[in-house]
């Protein structure tokens, strides 16, 4: 497992872009290997496992101080690859495309496996300390919460769907979900907001080899962007926006958590206050 101290909002004006992607950016869903980094903003772990021949198990590591990776944390998994498998505590959750798993709390063996290691699984893996134990929950695309936003005349037509959230999938902190745009619309979450109360992590996929997205960040009266390419995540403290620009339709994972559940519990940025 790896760390990750990012900057603070101050620090971050100062910094040239292989800075920004140094503290910010996360590289994820190397072929074979089980990936994990560990953030200081609200102990996130971001990670991702691409299980081919072998099984991969998520283990615990020496940051955590813990028996097992879930002893006092909470998991969600999303499936953005081939068809493959996630079993945890000998129960097997089988996990198509965009198939989703939130995992509870004292969870001790949990294992990622690919159906075929030619066409392998990606999962995506987002955990947060966690209070109590709440059930281990597949979810798959079709039961998420889905929401429309967005216009093809701001080009930013997508659909939000909510996969671990108040009323749907019981988690301590953890909210989790998947945005899709649909074709023309390159635009996403702008106007921008912050979320002063919780972190955001998004890892964007479905980017073409040709293509990227401009991630913007920072505050809103002095922002900066990173430049995303396929599988890469980036960490949103609560001080920054986070809003993406890609130069075609493209997808993204987002996940939060922090001091409250509420999805719409935002603080939205007019956008004559951006700079």
């Amino acid at each position: 497992m790896k760390s990750r101290y990012v900057s603070d909002r101050v620090r971050y004006q100062r910094m040239n872009a292989e800075e920004l992607r140094e503290s910010y950016l996360v590289d994820l869903f190397t072929p074979g290997e089980l990936e994990l980094v560990y953030t200081d903003v609200d102990r996130a772990i971001v990670g991702s496992a691409v299980p081919l021949k072998k099984t991969l198990t998520l283990a615990s590591a020496k940051k955590l101080a813990a028996e097992y990776f879930a002893e006092r944390r909470e998991i969600g998994v999303i499936n953005i690859g081939q068809a493959g498998s996630v079993t945890v505590d000998r129960q097997t959750y089988k996990m198509g495309y965009l198939d989703g798993l939130y995992v509870g709390r004292e969870s001790k063996e949990i294992i990622f496996k690919s159906n075929d290691a030619r066409n392998p699984a990606r999962f995506y893996i987002l955990s947060y300390p966690a209070h109590t134990a709440y059930p281990t929950t597949h979810i798959q695309l079709d039961d998420a919460v889905h929401t429309k936003m967005g216009s093809m005349e701001e080009s930013n037509a997508r659909t939000i769907h909510k996969y671990i959230l108040p009323g749907k999938v019981k988690s301590c902190q953890l909210v989790m979900g998947v945005t899709l745009l649909e074709s023309g619309s390159v635009w996403n979450t702008m106007s921008a907001h912050t979320h002063e109360r919780r972190t955001e992590i998004y890892c964007y996929f479905d980017i073409g080899v040709n293509d990227v997205v401009f991630h913007y960040m920072g505050m809103p009266d002095e922002t900066r962007h990173i430049v995303v390419r396929n599988g890469q995540a980036v960490i949103s403290p609560s001080w920054s926006i986070h809003a993406g620009c890609g130069t075609r339709k493209y997808a993204f994972i987002w996940g939060m958590g922090g001091e409250n559940q509420a999805f719409d519990d935002m603080d939205g940025v007019a956008m004559d206050m951006i700079r």
